[in-house]
Formats: structure tokens, C-alpha cells, sequence
């Protein structure tokens, strides 16, 4: 059977920390004046903590010293590690569980690649840390999405060609980094934001094992 290297995102992919992002995030800028909305949130998905805050900082014109942003940048995931304390497996997203699984059955190499440096503490206290053989975050990259670095590195350490990775992503710049690192696609979400993806699902419900299946034989 043929190996393909099966690469997942983290948040809005497997599980929805996004809403601790942003509620951590809100947090800071209701401190600094700044009215930060779910809106303003989606020009966070798939960016790094310190360009995000630089995001939020240029929303509400601020003029922060390295020292300050050094400050809240600890703040922020502080908040947000709180929030994660009371995680475990009902914080997956639907149809998540059945694919990893068929994966794991079809015995096809499974990694994740997300900008979370908190991603091994996610992927344990939901229990699916042990199906993963690589786990590939933002504590192991420089560059940021679009950059296809994490995806590169997962496929690299699962001994399989970017060619025959398939990506799972539901923000712009993932969707972006895995087209450019000649990867397949597969964008999770809404397909007027994800339309640059080459297959695109609402959610992981709507896909069957025999899309599965035919990604692998492809």
C-alpha cells in the first residue's frame, strides 16, 4: 500500500482552542483600550504569538516597548494555558477521532504541524497524543504560515516526499504554506475563505473513509 504522510493542524482542525485564544487575547487588549472582536480574531488564525499581539497593537495604534510586549506576550499564554487545564477528549471536533483512526489502521504515518508551542500538553490531555508518530510546532520553526517550514519538517521526519503529503488546515496562510510546499490541500472550513485549497470540507464529519482511501492510492 502506499505511505503518504498525513499532516494536521491544531487549532480549528483537531480541537477549537481557538475561543481560549481569543478570550486570552480579548483579556489583553481590554487592558489596553483596545476593542478586539471575533472579527479581528480571523486575522489571527494560523500566525505567531508575537505577530499576533503585533496585530492587536496595530489595531489600536499602540506604541508598545519590546519590554512591554515581552510582558503581555507571557501574560497571554499564561491565560490561555488556564484555560487549557480543564481540556480532554470531548474538546475534539466531530469526525477528528474516525479518520485518525482509519489512519492509524491503514497503518499511514500521521504527524501534526501547528504553530502551538502548547501542542504535545493539547494532544495529551485529549488523549491523542500516541496516534501522532511526529509532532512538528512553533517551538521547532522559524518562519511562520505561509512558509511552508512545519509541514516540510513533519514530511521529512515521516521519511515522505512533500509530494505525497496531504495537509489538513483551516486557516489561509496553512492552506497557502502546504500549496507551497507542493503538498495536497485539504481545506477545513468555509470554502469562500478556503477556496485556494484543493479539497475543502465544512468539517472533518463530511469526509468519508473513501476520500481517505483514494488519497492514498492516489
Amino acid at each position: 500500500m502506499n505511505k503518504k504522510a498525513f499532516i494536521f493542524d491544531l487549532d480549528g482542525v483537531i480541537v477549537d482552542t481557538a475561543k481560549y485564544h481569543f478570550l486570552a487575547w480579548q483579556k489583553i487588549a481590554k487592558e489596553l483600550n483596545i476593542d478586539f472582536t471575533l472579527e479581528h480574531n480571523e486575522l489571527l488564525k494560523g500566525v505567531s504569538r508575537v505577530r499576533s499581539l503585533d496585530i492587536i497593537l496595530e489595531l489600536g495604534k499602540v506604541e508598545a516597548s519590546q519590554e512591554d510586549k515581552d510582558k503581555w506576550l507571557i501574560q497571554k499564554n499564561e491565560d490561555y494555558l488556564t484555560y487549557l487545564v480543564d481540556m480532554d477528549e470531548s474538546e475534539i471536533l466531530p469526525g477528528v477521532f474516525t479518520i485518525l483512526k482509519f489512519l492509524k489502521e491503514k497503518n499511514q504515518p500521521i504527524a501534526l504541524g501547528s504553530a502551538s508551542k502548547n501542542a504535545r500538553p493539547i494532544l495529551e490531555k485529549t488523549g491523542i497524543l500516541s496516534y501522532f508518530n511526529v509532532v512538528v510546532d512553533g517551538n521547532d520553526v522559524t518562519n511562520a504560515k505561509p512558509d511552508p517550514e512545519v509541514f516540510l519538517i513533519a514530511a521529512k521526519l515521516l521519511n515522505i516526499s512533500a509530494e505525497n503529503a496531504i495537509v489538513f488546515e483551516d486557516s489561509v496562510a496553512g492552506v497557502q504554506a502546504a500549496n507551497i510546499g507542493k503538498m495536497t490541500s485539504v481545506g477545513i472550513g468555509e470554502a469562500s475563505i478556503l477556496h485556494e485549497a484543493k479539497y475543502i470540507f465544512k468539517d472533518f464529519t463530511e469526509i468519508d473513509t473513501d476520500f481517505i482511501e483514494e488519497l492514498i492510492r492516489k
